[in-house]
């Protein structure tokens, strides 16, 4: 942002614009900069530009000629160039900066080239801390519609104007005189405009006075036959007025008043029936005031919604009578008038109404949000979706922002738009949220509005996208997001993620391709990704992200999968997936950890000893051999079965290929089987038979190498033991949706080995099978997994 400094030092003088042929604009993208462009262009010069990020501007510039260049850099600016610059841009980090003053090229401000491409015009000027803009705006359109054919230039896109500037081919000329960094000294006003006052922009200002001292300079070169008009319902506009603009300019120059305050008690019922513009809104809000409707012959109403666009009207039909327009042809043309862009536009009606508005000081909060209940609200509520914008303007006013928010009904924040401030220590929208008093919802990322405003929102609500940030993405994305609906009303999107970076790669690669048929045959919308391959070839999510799934279906095991890492990167992503969350499945994967969990919740697991890096070789005592694994690994990965101590150490040096540490258990003989769980409840065990005496790998994954006996050959009181076992495992270790639960019987005791978050899906995998024997085939089981995904999903509010 610019500083008194820059502004002295920095810029050359307007005057010297004269010399100029070619202009380069930094930051031509924007409504205000290319609407500077377009001007700059019809008067015959050469202009060309840079802009960070593209834009339907920009193409709509290039379309015309113009010469444009997505990223910052100063390769494009040339010897004789005059660079026009936003008071965004960053003097010391400017690229284009730099290599203008290498170059001995002039710096401008926006204001000064605009100022300069109107000398000569009568220029209506509007400024004020609210409601420049649409004042602008409607001064504009009261003076076209009168036949005066202004030039107009306003800060927002306005979509009847065709863009932010009109060309107009009369002496008058329209334009926003904003008062932020003094831009106000640019301008030669023949009637200028105060809407109101408050203090506001203090980074630059520093205070009261010296912002009213900024505006005195700009009120006081208002020629003699010119005008001050000036809006006498608001206090910091009357003080100026009053204290500072009479005592500085005493005479001359005609000041004019607008506004409801001062003349309500001078109007009669048929003034109000018969009179102007100004007369209609007021009837229209006296009687509002009295809990009255309108009278039925009342025919004024402005197409702009609330009480401080009807002040606004008001304003700009004062300043199209000075300048001598029609009173009737410019009420025509101000009531007639839609508004800019972001000024409480209307995107979208039907079940939910949605509304996008640039307010973003609590002043026109309030004035905001009056004006929607007043025209929109029916029978739902008023939802706002608010980001603050400046951290600057948010600190002095955290108390007062909430109570503004308090206007709607539901107050969802998001963070602060920082622009190219730095944060300011303990200035947070969290605080706002603190404050509020209606029911409040804060998103710290707006990139997860759209979708979290859809699960909040009903039918009948209205909601208000409002600020001066980025957050004019969401009203755009908010309507897609609702057009989307959800997975409970249509084929749920499903991506299968599959494959991943682990010793069961391959074994991942068939369960997502099982279950990726399985679940297209069933109707839904589903598709493969692997992540890992996404991630390492090209850090591209694109494939995931830009389909936005329902949920993720986890194919994928051993590393990096069941040990919660892509479950976290899905919690990152604010995608839901199916089975167990980060914790859950980071404990699980810990074989240690597991026994641990086990032991503490009273379920017998096998003796064993954890070998770290380092330690001495040692195992427990065992008259029946030794299992030997790595700790955290899949089921079978590395795994060894020792009946000898000699063989101790090269199975603990096998197992060290696929982690640093290995457990060394006891080796129990007996029955092997598995017992999966679907939520709460225990399907089928399975008894696990391998060929080979012993269930590695091999025997797991090759087919015929296993024979699975479901129902297992167990007691009655075995099988329920084993099923209670499961249960109170997936529960202990915190674990959703499909578990399975690996156990040996020996004798007359059943022992836990280890739990699996992500079981496998093959042909030969133990849980399809257990489903198989209740009675869920393939198809269904892998739809179960979706529908429980996407219900807890809802139940969280993802």
């Amino acid at each position: 942002m610019r500083t008194k400094r820059e502004i002295e030092t920095e810029f050359a003088p307007r005057a010297t614009l004269h010399a100029s042929k070619s202009f380069f604009l930094v930051g031509i993208g924007g409504a205000g900069m290319s609407g500077i462009a377009r001007m700059l262009r019809h008067r015959g010069f050469n202009v060309k530009g840079t802009d960070s990020t593209p834009s339907p501007l920009i193409e709509e510039l290039r379309a015309e000629g113009t010469e444009v260049w997505i990223g910052h850099s100063g390769d494009f600016v040339s010897m004789g160039d005059a660079i026009v610059l936003t008071d965004a841009i960053d003097l010391k980090a400017s690229p284009e900066v730099r290599a203008a003053k290498e170059l001995d090229c002039p710096l401008y401000r926006r204001s000064q080239v605009l100022g300069w491409l109107l000398e000569g015009k009568k220029t209506i000027a509007v400024t004020g801390t609210h409601g420049k803009t649409t004042t602008t705006g409607m001064i504009g359109a009261g003076l076209r519609a009168a036949g005066l054919d202004p030039t107009i230039v306003v800060g927002a896109e306005v979509p009847e104007f065709g863009g932010a500037i009109v060309e107009g081919t009369s002496e008058w000329a329209v334009i926003e005189a904003c008062e932020a960094y003094d831009s106000l000294r640019d301008f030669d006003p023949y009637i200028a405009v105060l809407t109101n006052l408050e203090l506001d922009h203090v980074d630059f200002h520093g205070s009261w006075e010296g912002l009213k001292k900024t505006l005195l300079d700009f009120a006081c070169r208002v020629p003699e036959d010119g005008a001050f008009v000036w809006c006498s319902d608001d206090d910091g506009a009357y003080e100026f007025r009053s204290e500072d603009f009479d005592g500085a300019c005493p005479n001359g120059r005609e000041t004019l008043a607008y506004g409801f305050r001062d003349r309500m008690n001078e109007l009669t019922d048929e003034e109000r029936r018969s009179g102007g513009l100004a007369f209609r809104l007021l009837e229209k809000f006296i009687r509002r005031a009295q809990g009255l409707q309108p009278s039925p012959d009342w025919t004024g109403a402005l197409r702009m919604a609330g009480r401080h666009n009807a002040l606004n009207a008001l304003g700009a039909l004062t300043a199209c009578e000075h300048a001598g327009a029609d009173r009737e042809a410019a009420i025509q043309g101000i009531q007639s008038y839609a508004g800019a862009e972001r000024r409480l536009q209307v995107l979208h009606e039907g079940d939910v109404t949605v509304i996008d508005d640039y307010a973003h000081h609590p002043t026109e909060i309030v004035a905001s949000l009056q004006a929607v209940r007043e025209r929109y609200v029916k029978s739902g509520r008023l939802v706002i979706v608010y980001q603050p914008h400046l951290y600057s303007r948010t600190e002095p006013l955290i108390p007062e922002f909430a109570h503004a928010l308090d206007g709607a009904d539901l107050v969802v924040l998001t963070d602060i738009y920082p622009a190219r401030e730095a944060p300011i220590a303990g200035v947070s929208s969290f605080r706002i949220a603190e404050l509020v008093e209606k029911p409040c919802v804060y998103v710290p990322q707006r990139h997860l509005l759209p979708r979290k405003v859809a699960g909040l929102v009903r039918a009948g609500d209205v909601v208000v996208g409002m600020g001066a940030g980025n957050i004019s993405e969401f009203a755009p994305a908010f309507i897609e997001e609702v057009k989307r609906g959800t997975p409970f009303d249509r084929a749920a999107k499903v991506a299968v993620l599959f494959g991943g970076d682990s010793a069961e790669r391959e074994v991942s690669i068939l369960s997502g391709r099982a279950v990726q048929a399985a679940l297209e045959a069933r109707g839904y919308d589903a598709w493969l990704f692997d992540a890992s391959e996404a991630l390492l070839s090209k850090g591209d999510l694109s494939g995931l992200l830009d389909r936005r799934p329902d949920v993720c279906f986890l194919t994928v095991h051993g590393t990096n999968a069941e040990d919660g890492a892509v479950q976290g990167l899905l919690e990152l992503l604010h995608l839901p997936y199916t089975g167990s969350g980060v914790q859950a499945s980071a404990v699980a994967m810990d074989k240690r950890l597991t026994k641990t969990v086990y032991e503490a919740e009273g379920l017998p697991c096998p003796r064993g000893v954890l070998l770290r890096v380092g330690d001495a070789l040692a195992w427990p005592e065992s008259r029946t051999g030794w299992v030997v694994k790595p700790n955290a690994q899949g089921s079978t990965v590395g795994l060894s079965f020792v009946d000898d101590e000699r063989g101790l150490e090269a199975a603990v040096i096998k197992a060290r290929r696929f982690g640093d540490d290995v457990l060394v258990e006891e080796w129990l003989r007996g029955v092997e089987i598995s017992v999966p769980v679907l939520g709460d409840t225990a399907l089928p065990v399975v008894e696990i038979v391998p060929a080979s005496g012993a269930y590695d790998f091999e025997s797991k994954y090759t087919p015929g190498a296993t024979t699975e006996i479901c129902p297992a050959r167990l007691s009655p009181e075995q099988t329920a033991e084993a099923q209670r076992f499961a249960v109170r495992a997936h529960r202990a270790l915190g674990c959703e949706g499909c578990s399975r639960t690996d156990m040996i019987v020996t004798g007359d005791r059943t022992v836990c080995l280890e739990t699996n978050t992500l079981p496998g899906m093959t042909a030969t995998s133990l849980v399809p099978n257990s489903a198989q024997a209740a009675g869920t085939d393939f198809g269904a089981l892998c739809a179960w997994m979706v529908e429980d995904a996407l219900a807890r999903a809802a139940k969280k509010g993802a």
